[in-house]
C-alpha cells in the first residue's frame, strides 16, 4: 500500500484530500530500473494480476496466464507491477473508504460521496505512484481492455515515461450500443430497492439482486454467440421442461452463478462509477474540440435536411456522407492525439470479440500509421469473444512476448512511409 498525502485534483474538478492505492509486484527491479512493466486492469480486475496470495488461494491472479516465470510477460526478465485504481473496492481509496470529511465520533464511508473518476485522472495517480517508485521510464504499458484505455492515455499523457505500448482489446472510445449496455446494468443497481441512494452499508442493505442483474447483462457481451451454444446449447438443468420461472436451461443457470459469485466480491458504487471511466474515455477530448463542433454541425446539418423531407435517397446519400465526414473528423481527432507519442505501439484484437471489435482497435492502427508511429497490430482468431484476452492462446502470448523483447526503435517521428507498419496478421 502506497499513501499519497498530497491532494488529487479530479477531471471533474472535484479533489481527494488524500489517497491510497494498492499494488503487487512480480519479479526484480534492475539497477538502471529500466526492465519494469506497468498493468493496467479492467473493469473488475484488481491488483493481483498473477500469482497466489497464500497457500490458501484457490484462485490465481486474474492475468497469470500472461505473467510469471517464462510466461510471455517474463518476471524472470521484467519487474511487472499492477497498482489497484481509486475508485476500486479492491484496497484502493474508493467509495468503501471511510470519508475524512464525515465526523470523527460517526466515520462513514464515501459511499456514493466518492467523486466519478475517469482513465485519465487513473493513468495521473498511476504516474505519481511511478514517481514514488523511482521509475522514469516504463519499459512497458500493457492493458486489455478498459487497461488498454490507460495505457493509450499514458501514451498520450506521458509520452517520454514509456518505450512500448501494448493495447489489448481496447476501443478508441465506446460506441453508443457499448454505453447503452453500461446504462442497463446501472440501471439495474440504480432500481434496486436495497440501493438506498448509494448508502447501503450505512442501511445494512445490498443492492445483490442489481449487481447480479449488472453482471449477467455484462457477462452475455464478453461471449459470443458460438461460444455460448457450444458451452450451453438449449440444455436443460433437469432435462425436462418445468413451465415456471425457476432455472431450467444451463445458459440461466450459469448465468446466475456468474452473478451471484460477483455480487459477494464487488462493490456496486464501484461498478457505478467504473462503468461511467469507460463511457467518458475519449483520448481526443481536450485535442480537437474544434473537429467534434464540426462532426455535430454535419449532424445537425444532417437532421434538418431530414425533417425537410428530403427523398430518402437523398436522405441516404447525406447520412453516408455525415458518417463519412464523422468518421474522418475522428480519425483527425485522433491523429492529433497521437501527435506527440514517443513509445512503439502493438495493438491486439481478437477476431469474436463484438463489444470492442477488430473495427475499433483497426481505428487506432489508422491514426498511429497515418501520424508516423511505430505500430504492430494482430487480430487473433479466438472463439472467446472480448474476453479472449485472459486466454492463453499461443500466437497472442507470441505476439506480447515477441514485442516485449524485441529492440526499441529510437525515431519513433518518422515519416508515415518509414513507420513501422507490421501487421502481424493472427491466425485467421
Amino acid at each position: 500500500m502506497m499513501h499519497f498525502s498530497e491532494p488529487l485534483t479530479l477531471e471533474c474538478n472535484r479533489t481527494l484530500p488524500s489517497f491510497d492505492l494498492i499494488y503487487e509486484t512480480y519479479g526484480t527491479l534492475n539497477a538502471d530500473k529500466s526492465n519494469a512493466i506497468l498493468i493496467c486492469h479492467a473493469l473488475s480486475g484488481s491488483h493481483h494480476a498473477a500469482g497466489f496470495h497464500s497457500e490458501e488461494d484457490k484462485k490465481a491472479g486474474w492475468w497469470d496466464t500472461m505473467i510469471g516465470p517464462n510466461k510471455a510477460i517474463d518476471t524472470n526478465q521484467f519487474y511487472v507491477v499492477c497498482v489497484n485504481n481509486i475508485g476500486s473496492c479492491f484496497g484502493s481509496t474508493g467509495p468503501t473508504t471511510i470519508n475524512p470529511d464525515s465526523p470523527k465520533n460517526q466515520q462513514q464511508v464515501y459511499g456514493p460521496d466518492f467523486p466519478l473518476v475517469t482513465i485519465k485522472d487513473w493513468v495521473k495517480t498511476q504516474a505519481m505512484f511511478s514517481d514514488r517508485l523511482g521509475i522514469e521510464t516504463w519499459h512497458a504499458i500493457v492493458g486489455g481492455s478498459m487497461g488498454g484505455m490507460q495505457a493509450l492515455q499514458w501514451s498520450i499523457d506521458y509520452p517520454d515515461r514509456l518505450k512500448r505500448c501494448v493495447v489489448i482489446a481496447c476501443t478508441p472510445k465506446l460506441s453508443a450500443q457499448n454505453i447503452g449496455f453500461n446504462e442497463v446494468a446501472r440501471q439495474s443497481i440504480l432500481s434496486d430497492p436495497d440501493f438506498k441512494d448509494g448508502r447501503y452499508l450505512q442501511a445494512g442493505t445490498y443492492p445483490r439482486r442489481g449487481l447480479i442483474l449488472a453482471r449477467m447483462v455484462g457477462h452475455i457481451t464478453y461471449l459470443t454467440d458460438d461460444a455460448m451454444k457450444a458451452k450451453f446449447g438449449r440444455d436443460l438443468k433437469s432435462g425436462k421442461f418445468m413451465y415456471g420461472y425457476d432455472v431450467e436451461f444451463q445458459v440461466e443457470s450459469y448465468l446466475r452463478y456468474q452473478g451471484e459469485r460477483f455480487s459477494e466480491n464487488f462493490d456496486a458504487n464501484t461498478y457505478l462509477l467504473m462503468t461511467k471511466a469507460l463511457d467518458y474515455f475519449d483520448p481526443t477530448r481536450g485535442y480537437v474540440e474544434q473537429t467534434q463542433s464540426s462532426a455535430s454541425a454535419v449532424n445537425d446539418t444532417v437532421a434538418n435536411k431530414t425533417d425537410a423531407n428530403l427523398s430518402r435517397r437523398d436522405n441516404n446519400i447525406e447520412e453516408a456522407e455525415a458518417e463519412e465526414t464523422t468518421h474522418s473528423l475522428e480519425l483527425e481527432g485522433l491523429k492529433t492525439a497521437f501527435a506527440h507519442a514517443k513509445c512503439q505501439y502493438l495493438i491486439v484484437s481478437f477476431t469474436t470479440d463484438w463489444r470492442f471489435a477488430p473495427e475499433r482497435s483497426q481505428e487506432i492502427v489508422d491514426a498511429l500509421m497515418a501520424t508516423g508511429k511505430p505500430v504492430s497490430y494482430t487480430n487473433i482468431d479466438a472463439p472467446h469473444g472480448h474476453d479472449s484476452f485472459l486466454f492463453d492462446i499461443p500466437r497472442y502470448m507470441g505476439a506480447i512476448r515477441g514485442f516485449l523483447t524485441a529492440p526499441f526503435i529510437n525515431n519513433s517521428n518518422q515519416n508515415p512511409l518509414t513507420a513501422t507498419k507490421a501487421r502481424l496478421e493472427g491466425a485467421h
